[in-house]
């Protein structure tokens, strides 16, 4: 267990794949992306990648490209899995298929619709199985392939510019602990701008809803 967190790790991925780094990160990349298993570190290993590209000596060019296919043909096999097989992959008490992560993702998806397929992209586990979903809600394939371009592209580009930011400060490649925590934040970063926008949105209904009594009595008065 210990040697499978362990490479777990962007860092330890990286150096394990020597010179076959670039289709390491192609691979992580496609199955995380939507071939159901969830647990690897596709954001941090695109960042981490970026940060140490002159180490691994490989270009942001390449990172970006192959980033991008294979986080798109990952999502192409996700959305034929949904579609060809549905929920039937998933299992209550299964140990990696779990319901409750289609059932998230699924909620995911009918809450914000296509853009699901970008938004979900940052979003840990739940980027894996919004394809998914997708293919099992009978998505049209024309309407989910613009999305999935669009949701992969950025997801890709903004996961390597924040290497290719952090490479450029000094030191930054020695503090990978430092660089982990900021993926972190940035991963969980849209949940927290969601709840609190929601938050907000509660707020303010309430506030309206509160108001139309008085507004209703002065009416009524005069």
């Amino acid at each position: 267990m210990s040697n499978l967190t362990s490479y777990l790790d962007a860092a330890t991925l990286l150096e394990a794949f020597g010179p076959w780094v670039i289709a390491g990160i192609a691979l992580v990349v496609f199955i995380e992306s939507g071939v159901l298993f969830p647990f690897l570190p596709g954001d941090s290993l695109l960042v981490t990648a970026a940060v140490l590209r002159d180490q691994l000596n490989v270009s942001i060019w390449a990172l970006l490209a192959v980033g991008f296919v294979a986080a798109f043909l990952g999502d192409q096999v996700g959305f034929w899995l949904g579609h060809k097989f549905g929920r039937k992959l998933f299992k209550a008490d299964a140990r990696l298929l779990k319901l409750q992560y289609l059932h998230a993702a699924e909620d995911f998806f009918a809450k914000h619709g296509p853009a699901a397929l970008v938004l979900g992209r940052f979003v840990p586990i739940v980027r894996t199985y919004v394809p998914v979903a997708a293919g099992t809600a009978q998505m049209p394939y024309r309407h989910f392939i613009g999305w999935n371009v669009a949701g992969a592209a950025l997801w890709v580009l903004s996961m390597n510019l924040v290497g290719v930011f952090l490479g450029n400060i000094p030191g930054i490649a020695d503090s990978i602990e430092k660089i982990m925590l900021l993926i972190v934040f940035i991963s969980v970063a849209p949940i927290i701008i969601k709840a609190l926008y929601e938050r907000h949105k509660l707020k303010k209904r309430a506030t309206i809803v509160e108001e139309t009594p008085a507004v209703l009595s002065d009416n009524t008065a005069r």
